[in-house]
């Protein structure tokens, strides 16, 4: 059984509270989970002491026995010093399409054209 640690979402509509569980990756987000060790309350300010609380003895308990945190679990991991997580970026992600790469150069191409064209006649005049 592969374990994750990783948040269910509670609260109403548009006021989301989340629970931080250690379940079973096969359930579903807001379903069955064997221990709650935290809360995430993303209402509150980013200096409130209440936004996110964390039972550090369990997570650390858990990660040893092979549980996974998600990447926003892994985020508070890291700020309570628990666990080190690695930035990651995409640049392929951010790149523009095909299509959009086509027009770049096009336009591109066109900008060098008129630079060169009002480039030639000025320096047709100097030579002769």
């Amino acid at each position: 059984m592969s374990l994750k640690i990783r948040l269910a979402r509670g609260g109403a509509k548009k006021r989301p509270y989340y629970r931080v569980v250690i379940a079973d990756t096969r359930s579903p987000r807001d379903g069955r989970f064997i221990e709650k060790i935290g809360s995430f309350n993303p209402l509150l300010p980013k200096d409130h002491k209440d936004r996110i609380t964390l039972d550090l003895e369990r997570a650390k308990h858990w990660l040893s026995v092979g549980a996974l945190p998600t990447d926003r679990v892994a985020r508070f991991l890291d700020a309570a010093g628990l666990l080190k997580r690695t930035a990651s970026n995409n640049p392929e992600k951010s790149k523009p399409k095909a299509k959009a790469q086509e027009r770049l150069e096009a336009i591109r191409l066109a900008a060098e054209a008129a630079k060169e064209a009002a480039a030639a006649p000025a320096e047709a005049p100097a030579e002769a």
